[in-house]
């Protein structure tokens, strides 16, 4: 598809698309957390930052952390999306070319994320004041998240 077909994925559809990624891999996850610990799993002895980020063992940490990781960066390796994405016709393309993303480039766009959320999460609504609505994550690896255009003047201009 040519750069002029296309547009710069803005933050609220951007917003959708995660929320749909996120309950998809909670649909898998939270079911097998509790298979394996118990109902008592989601129950906080207190809101301290100890126990509601406790460690209950290797499941937890594999369903929590690696597997959503794992999952993520193949999606975008063979499809330039997540299911949320792709619910809404965007794709992660290099920034530069318009062409796919390196492997390189997806995992340091997967761990520019910490980057983005740690302070306030101002790396993700950077997307909303961006002019090629990109997240630190995205400028950090060289990506711009792009869609066929649905409206108005966002045209994409790759370097």
């Amino acid at each position: 598809m040519d750069a002029a077909e296309l547009e710069y994925v803005g933050f609220w559809a951007r917003v959708g698309a995660a929320l749909i990624d996120t309950v998809l891999v909670a649909l898998v996850c939270w079911p097998l957390l509790t298979w394996i610990y118990g109902a008592d799993y989601w129950i906080a002895e207190s809101l301290s930052m100890a126990d509601v980020f406790r460690v209950h063992g290797l499941a937890d940490v594999l369903l929590n952390w690696v597997f959503p990781a794992i999952a993520i960066v193949l999606f975008w390796m063979y499809r330039q999306a997540t299911p949320g994405k792709m619910a809404i016709h965007a794709r992660i393309v290099d920034a530069k070319t318009g062409g796919k993303p390196t492997t390189g480039q997806l995992v340091g766009r997967y761990l520019g994320y910490y980057v983005s959320i740690f302070p306030l999460c101002l790396g993700l609504l950077w997307v909303a004041f961006d002019p090629r609505k990109q997240g630190w994550h995205d400028k950090l690896a060289g990506t711009v998240v792009v869609r066929p255009k649905v409206r108005g003047p966002h045209a994409v201009k790759f370097e």
